[in-house]
């Protein structure tokens, strides 16, 4: 029997790659709604207060003591270049031998997705950390530009909070579909039976959570990009 054509699934990179990675047999599901619609079952009734008092209101005062927008845009862009370069260097060195567990053990030994697990916990939480830096960063940086920026950053600041818990939920499960990939991987590789087609199918894994974290800090870094990007056009001054 056939299996059916799976649905093509656009969206971010993190989407269609967890989507690539689930089993042939298993559906993905396609939202019905438009992001607007699920974005506004997200909020609750004190985030739609909090966000319309931002809209409606006026902007609190700011203290324009921050550095100037070009050396504020440059100091986050090489952050987050500094950020991918450790990223992808973690893995590279996982490969090499940092992480000897996570190597093709002796054949009397299990290969175990924990370790890969805490890797990807630990560099989630260093994004968590580092992008949230960044906003309050380059939020300061904005307020300072006009009443119109103020305006924009306290609507970023209580956008973060409200979706914070959201995004954390969302994002705690692409560990979890990892290791199903992983699983289904090790599984097909049982019947090879051979150290080379072992490590290349570690390798292949290695490469595919790598893909997958970075298309994360992608998909997290987006609102900082929207911030980078008030700063290089800012407003007229009102």
């Amino acid at each position: 029997m056939q299996t059916a054509p799976r649905t093509a699934i656009s969206g971010p990179a993190l989407v269609r790659l967890l989507a690539r990675f689930a089993a042939p047999d298993q559906a993905v599901a396609v939202p019905a709604s438009s992001l607007s619609d699920r974005l506004s079952q997200w909020l609750g009734w004190t985030d739609a207060i909090a966000l319309s008092t931002a809209l409606a209101g006026d902007p609190p005062a700011v203290s324009a003591a921050v550095s100037a927008p070009e050396s504020e845009i440059d100091a986050v862009v090489n952050a987050h270049d500094a950020l991918m370069r450790r990223l992808t260097r973690d893995e590279r060195k996982e490969v090499r031998g940092r992480n000897r567990r996570a190597m093709p053990p002796p054949p009397d030994l299990p290969i175990d997705y924990a370790v890969f697990r805490q890797d990807y916990l630990s560099a989630q939480q260093s994004m968590e950390t580092d992008i949230g830096a960044w906003r309050t960063r380059l939020r300061a940086a904005v307020a300072a530009q006009s009443t119109d920026m103020t305006r924009l950053a306290v609507v970023d600041a209580v956008m973060e909070q409200a979706l914070a818990a959201r995004e954390r939920t969302l994002l705690s499960q692409v560990p979890v579909l990892l290791g199903k990939h992983f699983e289904r991987l090790k599984r097909a590789n049982a019947d090879a039976e051979t150290g080379t087609q072992t490590q290349a199918w570690l390798d292949d894994f290695r490469r595919d959570m790598q893909h997958v974290l970075l298309a994360e800090l992608e998909i997290r870094y987006q609102p900082v990009e929207a911030l980078l990007a008030a700063l290089r056009h800012p407003s007229s001054p009102r």
